[in-house]
């Protein structure tokens, strides 16, 4: 009994001496002890900072994962070493400093076992028997990350052949992000930019673990529940991604300019003046251009450089351009890398050594040090002036991996992992300075807080299956990981094997259904033109590329909704089904917007595939089929089907297709409608160029959608906001069960007929021609 009584007695010797070293300011707790100090910075009721350290010194604000770190006060509480707000409560003890998060009901979300600072920074926490993860990045090989064990760094993988090195899932880490998201409704975001791991039960199943071995112990906590908010909140500290100017939802072609690696020489404006024309003769809708990599002179770095000089099979590049402009390329872009290189007729890299403005890495001293604004500066008015003088648009920046050191201190590893950010903000800011509208950059690696600068591709994977659906799967990893904004080459990129119009077509379909869709490929000399693959096939690619261009409206309105919400246009299923566990390894639908569901079809010669309804019901976009969640059913795949599903309640707006975004104005606004009890959406217009839609200069639509008792009403609001949009009619779709008995707008009856409105009995949906604007609120009106 003495024993026991001294023992509680040295307890509590400890807690009231670690008490005492407690030190509030404003919306920092700082707590001391022998071993070392814990810092908690308060966000908000919901999320807060964890920053650990051996001793006082506390980590920096970096400027590049994190954009923003002052925040209005924070109402909470601290007494005996537990923090309180209106949503969580922090339990803190010493150590090592360990947290335990428990949320307003009590329930504990989070529990830290034991913590390590120093050279060996560690957070290892509980994992509950139920609990799954996702996020950390572009993750090509599994979606949940539940029993893994991942490394984060930016780069490509290695390996003596592509297909283990490159062009392997488990290695290729373009655009890893250190957050986690859990089913038990929280997040972890790492704030490090050292290389660091995590241990997701592979080592111990009852526990997880991160770390980042030389780096600080910092991270974010946050609570949800839902994963939408986790990765809203997410972005209130790495920043939004923003609109993109509005021609950049459409399709993007990117050209070797006739000679890609090996055939330099057959490169020339020619080609691409004719295949502006020839795409634009074949009636395949088109937005931008980009010329990769063979446009430019190569010198002294070989192909592994940027000299910003035309090579001389380019006669006339301005002429080019004009050309390109003339015909309604709305965006033309070139391919850069990060490092600069001598021309023919400049010295560029010879200058920017000179002058100190590329990084002393130990091994190229050619990367411009873009951390940098003065190099950066310079970059942009003696390299990039070169060609944005002509008219170039915007740029794809490759290869931002490139900046490795030799034996690299933590600080030149975190360097790496920070370059891609810097690399893709440095023209995405120039451009939108001299085009006066929203900056755009294509590129290729990322890291926490790329999002800001879209978009990222995945990188040059193969035209073979074996990497069709593992892209699908980092789509949606990515997605999960606060970056939204991403995109693939259709088709794949370099061709092994002998073509395959399946996998053409199979990848063209999905590729339509992502939030930005290219076409690239470097195979001499079709680069994957539709019209090499045959009419049919090139039937397809069209039709498949049109039905993109008159989703216009609700793929710009589902962008909007990411800016805000930051929900992804592309999501796995377990955004919104996190309680159902079937959703977790599927990888090959997915979430297109609020309303679509998207299964791409990633099987050779398929002739079915088997879809997962999860709860609710859905509608076949094809064949009005209506399906009840929670199943499994299969649906036949000819050649010209992915399987599409609308979600009950969703509301789809569309327009008519064009040949390049914004070709006329639209004057249709066409409603696809799933009705459920009661549902809503915003359809979102503004100029489609400038950053006046951050200053409220927009307007919204308000749509809402009403089934009672087999009664259907549908109200469109008069758009509001500072943006006028222009004037258009509205016509509805609406999947109902059975015939209308009567029809009414705004209380006038509505005819049956082909001016009014008509029922079509296979699909079982009805059309409404309301003959009304949205200069005015519509009220619609079905009675049984």
């Amino acid at each position: 009994m003495n024993k026991l009584v001294s023992l509680l007695l040295v307890m509590l010797m400890q807690s009231l001496h670690t008490a005492a070293q407690t030190r509030k300011s404003g919306n920092d707790i700082f707590f001391h002890s022998s071993r070392g100090d814990l810092r908690i910075s308060m966000v908000g009721a919901d999320a807060f900072r964890v920053s650990k350290s051996a001793d006082s010194r506390m980590p920096e604000n970096e400027p590049w994962m994190v954009e923003r770190y002052d925040f209005p006060q924070v109402d909470y509480t601290l007494a005996d070493n537990v923090i309180t707000t209106s949503r969580l409560r922090i339990s803190v003890t010493a150590d090592p400093w360990r947290i335990e998060v428990a949320d307003a009901d009590g329930r504990t979300v989070y529990r830290e076992v034991h913590a390590m600072v120093g050279d060996s920074v560690c957070n290892v926490a509980e994992m509950a028997p139920d609990e799954h993860f996702f996020g950390l990045g572009e993750r090509m090989d599994v979606l949940d990350q539940r029993g893994q064990r991942v490394h984060l760094d930016v780069g490509l993988g290695r390996g003596p052949k592509p297909a283990v090195g490159g062009k392997d899932i488990l290695r290729a880490n373009y655009c890893p992000v250190p957050l986690l998201l859990s089913t038990r409704g929280y997040a972890v975001f790492f704030h490090t930019a050292v290389p660091n791991d995590w241990d997701m039960g592979w080592t111990d199943a009852a526990h997880y673990s991160f770390g980042a071995p030389g780096g600080d112990n910092d991270y974010y906590f946050i609570l949800g529940p839902g994963f939408e908010q986790l990765i809203n909140r997410y972005q209130t500290l790495t920043g939004r991604a923003p609109m993109m100017p509005r021609p950049a939802y459409g399709l993007h072609i990117g050209s070797y300019s006739g000679g890609t690696w090996k055939y330099e020489r057959n490169t020339s404006d020619t080609y691409v003046v004719n295949l502006i024309r020839r795409l634009r003769d074949e009636r395949i809708p088109f937005d931008l251009l980009w010329l990769d990599s063979t446009w430019r002179n190569f010198t002294s770095l070989g192909n592994g450089g940027c000299s910003f000089e035309f090579q001389d099979t380019f006669r006339d590049p301005k002429a080019m351009v004009d050309s390109a402009t003339a015909n309604h390329v709305s965006l033309f872009g070139l391919h850069v890398r990060s490092l600069i290189d001598n021309g023919r007729h400049n010295r560029l890299l010879d200058e920017a050594r000179r002058k100190g403005f590329t990084i002393e890495d130990g091994r190229s001293n050619a990367i411009i040090n873009f951390f940098d604004e003065r190099a950066t500066n310079w970059w942009w008015d003696r390299a990039a002036r070169r060609v944005t003088d002509i008219g170039v648009k915007f740029f794809k920046t490759d290869v931002g991996s490139a900046l490795r050191y030799d034996n690299p201190t933590p600080a030149q590893m975190a360097q790496h992992n920070l370059f891609p950010i810097a690399y893709a903000k440095a023209p995405f800011v120039r451009f939108a300075a001299l085009n006066g509208q929203r900056g755009f950059t294509h590129t290729r690696e990322g890291y926490a807080g790329i999002q800001r600068y879209p978009f990222i591709w995945a990188g040059d994977w193969g035209s073979e299956w074996q990497w069709f659906e593992p892209v699908i799967r980092g789509g949606l990893s990515i997605g999960l990981s606060g970056v939204g904004y991403w995109s693939h080459c259709m088709g794949g990129f370099e061709q092994y094997s002998p073509y395959d119009n399946d996998l053409y077509i199979r990848w063209i379909q999905m590729g339509m259904f992502s939030p930005v869709s290219i076409l690239f490929g470097m195979d001499h000399p079709r680069y994957h033109a539709p019209w090499t693959y045959g009419p049919e096939v090139q039937r397809i690619f069209t039709r498949y590329d049109s039905l993109r261009y008159a989703l216009i409206p609700y793929i710009y309105s589902a962008a909007h909704d990411m800016y805000v919400s930051g929900r992804p246009l592309m999501a796995p299923l377990v955004l919104d089904y996190t309680a159902d566990e079937r959703t977790y390894r599927i990888t090959d639908q997915y979430l297109f917007g609020r309303g679509l569901m998207v299964c791409p079809v990633t099987t050779k010669g398929a002739l079915s595939r088997t879809v997962y309804f999860p709860g609710g019901q859905w509608v076949d976009f094809w064949t009005g089929e209506r399906i009840s969640g929670r199943c499994y059913k299969s649906f036949l795949t000819p050649a010209d089907i992915m399987p599409i599903f609308i979600r009950q309640g969703a509301i789809i707006p569309q327009q008519d297709a064009m040949q390049y975004v914004d070709e006329r104005p639209v004057s249709v606004i066409r409603l696809l409608i799933y009705p459920s009890a009661q549902s809503s959406c915003r359809l979102y217009e503004d100029d489609g160029r400038s950053m006046d839609y951050q200053q409220g200069g927009y307007a919204e639509s308000l749509i809402e959608s009403r089934m009672t008792d087999g009664r259907w009403s549908l109200r469109i609001n008069r758009p509001e906001g500072r943006f006028k949009p222009s004037t258009h009619t509205y016509e509805v779709t609406v999947y109902l069960d059975h015939r209308p008995g009567r029809v009414s707008v705004n209380g006038r009856p509505l005819d049956e007929g082909s001016e009014g409105w008509t029922y079509d009995s296979r699909l079982r949906r009805a059309t409404l021609r309301t003959g009304l604007t949205n200069n005015e609120t519509i009220n619609v009106e079905v009675l049984p």
